[in-house]
């Protein structure tokens, strides 16, 4: 049986099935650069035994740790950290997925690490109870976090003896507390769990390799022959999850964030059991459209909405649900009835309309399209995804899953919408205004809900009184691609963006493709505006102004994304850029488009006021960020010169009008410069056109609407140096009183871009990057989060620990990364010669890795424009620092800049207080600091009063033409 594959893809596959029953796709492809595998086990939290919530997720974390082959703990992350690789798990309802990549000559040794998990793993008494505290971490992060609450206040609402129900993350109640008090042994079950159900004949595995797929073949055979299979059957729970008492609901509930959302949720047939039809792909298509016409574009010009999606979510192969989200403004929240009324009107047109055949072909066309000329992904990706199919689908779609659908059937169809009726509705209604006005509370996040019955007849009453809109099918897409055809670039051998044209208002960098032959393109155009970053004032207008820019584009662009063409408008701390990517068959047409509304916008003051709201809301949720989150927004702050905090402009937003962003629009356009990259299926000829025509737009005529800037003018980020031999702490109490975690950023400052500095530092994060996480996370459970990485600030680079904890207060928490240093110093210092070579040539591997696609090459070089670095061969540079780098050299820069107590080390730790140690702060704050530390009170008297580190981007001195 042919398994369908990209008329682009080069890759060879092929099915095997071990005499254990273990069913396998070998992918063979000799341009990789990391192999990768992914292990699939039809087993997930609905399997979890009664009483003991969470335990298939813990079953997950343990595999992990160690096994009678491979005894160390942490071995398995160790070997794959070391040689240039990552690791993961996630566990779903019905599944659960082991994952990893590494570079190529490690693949053998890394692979048979990982089939350990499935023959013989340990799982310690010891490392048990360590675990099942990363669990509770886990999900500590995740109490208030509305995503969270309102999934489970979903499942909370349905038939108690379906799986659907259950909690699934598990928490330090449900597998140490709870068991404990049953007698039961938390150890003895998770063992059990694993002997009976993870068995060969359930697993799907799939291997991405460099080598021929009989070489594949041989080494899966050998390192996965001695997983045991006890032919057991797949988990299956037939029913549905809601009985009638679970619909015709209305379900009020207050969230942790500001806004009202309105999620309205039908129990329907699983898309999967017709996935080849797409029922549900052409359904969510039509109802969340965004074109002219459309049920969104509607609730949008009535000032209702901000944004909808429609489709189908939790699917598997028993029940699904259908599912359509509503962010409501606060009018919106106020037209509640109305709102599901336009929905169930929109519905009903549909019904009417019949199933319409050419939308149909036209889904049909643009998913054949994007199939047939799809990115090439990081391979971990792309295992992930196929290894979850082979549970599926059958062999011939594995590659394919339902991205394809090409059976037009209106009575599928019709089925699938019929299931859309008031009589099978539950609407789940979120908003703070609903605070005191709810009886009940979900059990495992403490969502405070209430719900009340709704019958057919209310939803008809409120079809009947909303208003007549003129709700209408979308339009045929004019942004298909049809030239598909590659341009006959000459210039094969362009290897880095060249400087195409350069004038006093603008700089056009092009990149041809020369790797991966597809038909798209990359073009961002960023507008450094003077005006637009020069107070707090002005870069929130500027954000609305991007906003602004987005939202009245939408109905127009909606089709070309549906196509295939994105596009962005954001603000940057320098003014805004405007990026489109996809074919480039219609791409300038789109560019044009939005080139043509930025020159002569005109602001709306309903549209105004809308954005205006919606901008409030989000900066006023900033506050319920992750307290690690909190810590690094901090640490920006600390670090990057003139940048604007956003609670100073959460102040100004209430008193901003719509008149004053029409007044300062064509003061931030009046002085602007554009750095432009175009790269991709684009010839050069094309590109310098595209960029003449903008230059006409806003450059030319007796008025225009841009100058070039002064040369004084120029915007850099600059970035705060640090003093040596000095420990900054900055400490503040978390911004939610409600969130117990708390938050620590250690950030060790250490050196301005420089080839061999750079692989220095890599090198020692590379190495001491797994020995953290061991230590900190797995040894001490600390918390979830505990990280070690690189940071780079617009090309000044260090190292910083991110770690999130309820267990320790951050001051307490800066004690264990200065302890673990100490540790790892020795480690270091003991380090064979044979460890060093292997750690610097996985280094060398990592950087020779190809670039996928095309968005991942420009955003490479794109970051080398921004920071002003312009150091386009970086990777071939720094591999040959790596080549002359000698151990000693690496200890002498940890000694210089990282070891404890260095004298020239600089080190900031931001600290933030949760509330299980809020009452830690005081007493930290007031105590007596060392001699070397400095704390500091207020970020702005520390940043005027820090020197400053040059910047990469000196105007037109970085410009070497």
């Amino acid at each position: 049986m042919e398994i369908v594959k990209a008329r682009t893809d080069k890759r060879e596959y092929k099915r095997i099935v071990l005499p254990n029953a273990l069913q396998v796709l070998l992918i063979s492809d000799p341009d990789t650069d990391k192999c990768a595998a992914s292990m699939n086990v039809s087993v997930g939290c609905f399997s979890d035994p009664d009483g003991l919530e969470g335990l298939a997720h813990f079953l997950e974390h343990m595999l992990f740790y160690a096994s009678e082959k491979y005894p160390l703990e942490d071995s398995y992350s160790k070997y794959i950290i070391e040689h240039g690789g990552s690791t993961n798990a996630y566990t779903t309802s019905d599944h659960t997925n082991y994952h990893f990549d590494v570079n190529s000559d490690c693949f053998e040794d890394a692979l048979d690490r990982f089939a350990q998990f499935f023959i013989k793993p340990l799982m310690s008494a010891d490392a048990t109870v360590r675990e099942i505290k990363a669990v509770d971490s886990e999900n500590q992060k995740n109490l208030l976090s509305d995503g969270w609450r309102i999934n489970q206040l979903q499942k909370h609402l349905s038939e108690e003896g379906h799986p659907y129900h259950k909690f699934s993350t598990g928490n330090w109640d449900t597998l140490e507390v709870q068991p404990k008090e049953k007698g039961l042994d938390t150890r003895l079950e998770l063992i059990k769990l694993y002997e009976e159900n993870y068995s060969a004949n359930l697993m799907n595995l799939v291997i991405y390799a460099k080598e021929s797929l009989d070489k594949i073949q041989s080494l899966v055979e050998e390192k996965f022959q001695e997983i045991r299979n006890n032919d057991r059957s797949c988990f299956s729970f037939p029913g549905q999850p809601c009985s009638s008492e679970h619909l015709q609901i209305l379900v009020r509930t207050v969230p942790i964030k500001q806004g009202h959302k309105l999620r309205i949720v039908w129990p329907i047939t699983p898309g999967i059991l017709h996935y080849k039809e797409g029922p549900c792909r052409y359904l969510g298509h039509l109802i969340g459209h965004e074109g002219e016409g459309s049920l969104f574009y509607v609730l949008k010009t009535l000032g209702w909405a901000t944004d909808l999606s429609a489709g189908e979510v939790d699917g598997t192969t028993e029940f699904a649900f259908f599912t359509a989200v509503i962010n409501l403004t606060d009018a919106g929240h106020e037209h509640m009835q109305d709102v599901v009324g336009l929905l169930f009107k929109y519905i009903h047109l549909l019904q009417q309309s019949g199933v319409c055949k050419w939308i149909f072909d036209e889904l049909a066309a643009i998913c054949e399209t994007s199939f047939h000329y799809q990115d090439k992904t990081p391979p971990i990706s792309y295992v992930v995804r196929i290894a979850s199919n082979m549970q599926l689908y059958p062999q011939k779609d594995w590659l394919v899953g339902s991205s394809l659908p090409s059976n037009f059937s209106p009575s599928i169809i019709q089925t699938v919408l019929n299931q859309l009726s008031p009589d099978n509705v539950r609407i789940f209604w979120e908003s703070k205004k609903f605070e005191g006005q709810t009886a009940m509370t979900e059990p495992w996040y403490k969502t405070a809900y209430s719900v009340e019955k709704i019958t057919g007849s209310m939803i008809q009453e409120w079809m009947l009184f909303a208003p007549n809109e003129d709700l209408h099918l979308p339009a045929p897409n004019v942004f298909i691609p049809t030239d598909l055809s590659l341009k006959d670039a000459q210039e094969k051998q362009v290897k880095f963006p060249v400087l195409l044209r350069k004038s006093s208002s603008s700089s056009l960098w092009y990149k041809p493709d020369t790797m991966f032959s597809t038909p798209k393109a990359y073009v961002k155009i960023d507008f450094n505006c003077p005006f637009a970053s020069s107070s707090p004032e002005t870069e929130v207008l500027t954000d609305i102004f991007a906003r602004l820019l987005m939202d009245d584009l939408n109905d127009y662009a909606y089709y070309a994304q549906v196509a295939g063409l994105y596009y962005g408008i954001s603000n940057t701390d320098s003014g805004f850029q405007v990026t489109v990517v996809g074919y480039n068959h219609k791409l300038r047409i789109l560019l044009e488009t939005v080139i043509e509304k930025i020159s002569n916008f005109k602001v709306k003051p309903d549209r105004f006021s809308v954005i205006k709201e919606m901008v409030t809301k989000e900066y006023g949720n900033l506050k319920f960020q992750q307290p690690y989150q909190q810590a690094m927004y901090y640490c920006s702050l600390l670090l990057q010169d003139q940048t604007w905090p956003w609670m100073e402009q959460l102040e100004i937003l209430p008193h901003l009008q719509a008149e004053d962003l029409a007044k300062f629009i064509p003061l931030m356009l009046s002085r602007a410069f554009l750095e432009c990259y175009i790269a991709g299926n684009i010839e050069r000829s094309e590109a310098e056109s595209m960029i003449l025509h903008i230059e006409d737009v806003f450059n030319e005529g007796p008025d225009p609407i841009c100058q070039p800037l002064f040369p004084s003018q120029h915007l850099t980020s600059r970035v705060i140096k640090l003093e040596r031999g000095i420990n900054y702490l900055y400490p503040i109490e978390g911004l939610n009183p409600d969130d117990e975690n708390s938050a620590l950023v250690h950030y060790i400052q250490i050196h301005r871009d420089d080839f061999t500095w750079n692989v220095k530092l890599q090198l020692l994060a590379l190495i001491a990057k797994q020995p953290a996480f061991h230590q900190l996370r797995s040894v001490e459970q600390l918390g979830y989060i505990t990280v070690l990485m690189q940071r780079n600030d617009s090309g000044i680079r260090g190292l910083q620990f991110i770690i999130q904890s309820t267990v320790k207060g951050p001051g307490q928490i800066d004690l264990r990364v200065e302890a673990f240093l100490k540790m790892f110093e020795t480690k270091l210092y003991g380090m064979t010669n044979d460890e060093f070579k292997s750690n610097v040539n996985a280094l060398i591997d990592m950087k020779l890795e190809k670039h996928k696609n095309l968005r991942e090459e420009s955003a490479f070089f794109w970051r080398e424009i921004s920071d002003g670095t312009l150091k386009f061969d970086r990777r071939e540079c720094e591999v040959a620092a790596l080549k002359q780098l000698t151990q000693q050299d690496l200890i002498d820069f940890f000694d210089e800049h990282v070891k404890v107590g260095a004298p020239r080390k600089r080190t900031l730790s931001v600290r933030v207080y949760g509330k299980l140690h809020s009452c830690e702060y005081p007493s930290d704050k007031s105590q007596q600091l060392p001699p070397n530390a400095v704390q500091i009170e207020d970020i702005f008297s520390f940043r005027r009063s820090q020197p400053l580190y040059g910047s990469f981007k000196g105007g037109f001195g970085h410009m070497k033409l």
